[in-house]
Order: C-alpha cells, then structure tokens, then sequence
C-alpha cells in the first residue's frame, strides 16, 4: 500500500507540474489589455483524478487472484462480435433522425464524417501498416476540388464527388512515389511535411484558393434535381412533395448522404481484404522483405493503399465543402490529422467496428460531455462549470492523448482488435 501510494503522489505530482500552467491558468480580456486569470479548481480536479485513477490501477494491478486473470486479460474481442455490434449500430444510425432533434442529428452527421475519415486512413495504417501523420491532405483536396469545380464551371455535389476522390486518389499517388523506400518514422515526418504542405498552398495561392478568406457559397447537394430551399416553389423538394419547407429537411438530407458514404468506405473496403490486393496489404504490414520475397509488388501495393485511402479522404472532404458551404485553410490543420489517426490507433488498427466506436466515443462523446457541462453551469449559475464547457474543445488532444495511454496500459490492440490476418491457415 505504501508503494501504491508513493507511485500515486508521484504521478500526481508531474500532473501537477503540467496541468498548473495548462488548465490553472488563462488568459483573459482585463480592462488594460490581457490579463493571466487562475483556475485552481480546475487544476486541482485534473490532479486529484490523475492520484486517485494511479493509485486504483495499482491496486488493481497487485489484486488477488491476478495470476489467474491474466489469460482474460490478454484476449481480443472476438471477431464474431460484429455480427451483434455492426447491426446494432447501423440500425440506430438509420433511426437517428426520428427523433426529430437537430442537435442529435448534427452530432451524427459530426461523427460519421469522422468514421469516414477513419475507416480511409485505416486502409493506409491499419491494413497497409504505412504511418500517415498528412491525411488531412486529401480531406483538403476534396473539399477544394469540389469548392473550385463548382465555382468555376458550376457543377453540382453529385457530379464533383467522384471528380473529387479521384483527384484526391491522383494526389495520394504523388504522395506514394517519394515515400516507397521510407518506413517507420520517416515516412511519418515526410507524409506530415505533405499535409503542411498542402496546407501553405491553399494559404498562399490567392488566386486559386482565395488565400485565408476561403470559398464560400458552395452549392448544396441536391435530391434528384429537387433543391432544398425555404421558398417551397417549383423544382424544390418541399414544392415537389407538397410539404413546408424546413430547415430540418436538409439536415436530414445531408445526414443520410454522409451515411451512404461511409456505408460505401465500408463496404469497399471489406470487399478489398479479401481480394488479393487487400491481402498483399496485410502481407506488408506483418513483413516487407517477406512480402517482396513473396513476388508481391511492393511499390504497386503502397501506391495502391495510398491512392484508395486518398480517395474516400475526397469524398470526405467533398461533403464537408457542401455541409459547410464554405471552406478555408483553417479547416485543415495537422490537429484533424491527429485526431483522425488517435481515432483510428484507439479503435484498433484494421478494425472497421473498432474505428466507429472509437469515432462515437471520442468525437461524439466529448460534444455530448461540452453540452452536459454547459447545462448544468447554466442550471447551477456555476462559472466552473461554464469554463470547462467552454474550453473543453480546447483540451481535446490532452483527452486524445490520456485516453491513448490508457488503451496502451489496458488493451494495447485497440477496443476491438483487427489486427489477425484475412487468410490465414489453420
């Protein structure tokens, strides 16, 4: 107990010494300028949880009868668990919509993009085992292709999607050429440089881009040639279908369209594990000299991965433009490139049900903690509250990072393992 207790002073003491100067203290707007406000209620709470959760994993590190749950403990969750889980999930995210709340169905709409975004970079990390800290690249390039292509020639969502993986896919192959002989921490600083790069162009290519200011009225996607519009006249699908026009409407619309797409990643990429190409895939993620001694074409194979992973990062990308109807810079740090890879390490790196549910937690999970914060500093007049609604998206890589540490000391294979071979022998 003494030494359970020593190890959870010092693991409160280094929370401390980080958490002091990152939540106890902010700056704000003062009379003469800005000022340094404390908050050592905040603080204190961040190190109180950090001793107390220190001090229940060693205890329940040294429990009895430890010895004996030690084979539990090291089992994956069953593959057959997505034959409960998947339905489960995909039957509530089709009857999301009923229940007539344009929060909930926004929040969906939120996650889903990022489910997207997971399962195409789990195509690059997780099955491919390639290391891509720049996939925010081609989230960028679809959003721009489809912002320009509608600007320039006026074309529609529908019609710019598939222009926009493709150019998307065209941008992961240029990425894949200088990256074939790099592995491991290399090919991660060149893939990042890639996502910077991009990044800087749209900044400064004012003449294409339109520089910081962004692009604004994007087109929305439409329904069979019927528009969403408040007017209600004809060709509108409030006009069509003889109903009022309501906002609601092409919220609904909207969310079923980043369904299909991601139902679309994902069905793809399931068919493509058990083609040859998907199997060359996990061949190089377990090995690549024994992947080449194989006769597999190890430069096809990453070009391959790239290009597919590239694409549905487009698609993404495409329908973000369209929901926003305004696109920037600004929209496409290296932090959404984070925040997709920690999504996609959590989960488990090559499990489709691994990524969702770690898209539901992490991004669905913390928007639903900001509003429960924020109602309860509203009721109880409570600041404390208040404040950490208020910078909680502020704080969502430190969560990111607590809760990556965590699966690496409790389940270091992710929430569901993917990880096991598509053909293997038995």
């Amino acid at each position: 107990m003494t030494a359970a207790l020593r190890d959870a002073f010092l693991s409160a003491a280094i929370a401390l010494g980080l958490f002091a100067p990152m939540v106890g203290l902010v700056l704000d707007n003062g009379e003469q300028g800005l000022v340094l406000r404390g908050r050592p209620v905040a603080a204190a709470a961040l190190v109180g949880l950090v001793f107390f959760g220190r001090l229940a994993m060693h205890l329940w590190a040294n429990r009895p009868g430890k010895e004996v749950r030690i084979v539990r403990r090291s089992l994956v969750v069953p593959a057959g668990a997505n034959k409960y889980a998947a339905p489960i999930l995909l039957a509530a995210a089709v009857l999301l919509p009923l229940t007539g709340s344009r929060y909930y169905v926004d929040l969906g709409t939120l996650v889903l993009t990022y489910v997207m975004l997971g399962w195409g970079l789990n195509i690059v990390v997780g099955l491919a085992g390639l290391l891509d800290l720049g996939y925010v690249a081609f989230y960028a390039v679809g959003a721009y292709s489809y912002a320009l292509l509608a600007e320039t020639f006026g074309l529609g969502f529908w019609t710019c999607l598939p222009l926009a993986g493709i150019l998307a896919a065209f941008w992961g192959v240029l990425l894949g050429f200088p990256v074939l002989r790099l592995r491991g921490d290399y090919l991660a600083i060149v893939t990042l440089a890639f996502g910077e790069i991009i990044r800087i162009i749209l900044i400064n290519w004012v003449g294409l881009t339109h520089g910081p200011n962004g692009i604004t009225d994007i087109p929305r996607p439409t329904l069979f040639g019927l528009a969403f519009s408040m007017d209600g006249g004809d060709g509108t699908v409030a006009g069509f279908f003889g109903i009022e026009p309501e906002t609601i409407q092409r919220v609904v619309f909207l969310y079923y369209v980043i369904l299909a797409l991601a139902m679309l990643t994902n069905w793809v990429t399931l068919r493509l594990r058990r083609l040859p190409l998907g199997r060359a895939w996990e061949a190089l993620r377990e090995d690549e000299i024994a992947c080449r001694s194989l006769g597999i074409n190890v430069t096809n194979t990453k070009l391959t991965a790239f290009a597919t992973g590239a694409m549905f990062g487009g698609f993404a990308g495409a329908f973000f433009a369209t929901r926003q109807a305004f696109v920037s810079p600004e929209s496409f740090t290296f932090i959404e490139s984070a925040t997709v890879l920690a999504i996609v390490v959590l989960g488990g790196l090559g499990s489709q049900l691994g990524v969702a549910l770690a898209a539901l937690v992490m991004v669905g999970g913390l928007e639903m903690l900001r509003d429960l914060l924020s109602t309860i500093g509203e009721q109880m007049g409570s600041e404390l509250f208040s404040g950490l609604a208020g910078d909680l998206p502020t704080y969502r890589m430190l969560i990111f990072g607590l809760a990556l540490v965590v699966m690496m000391v409790l389940r270091p294979r992710g929430l569901v393992s993917g990880r096991s071979p598509t053909a293997v022998l038995r």
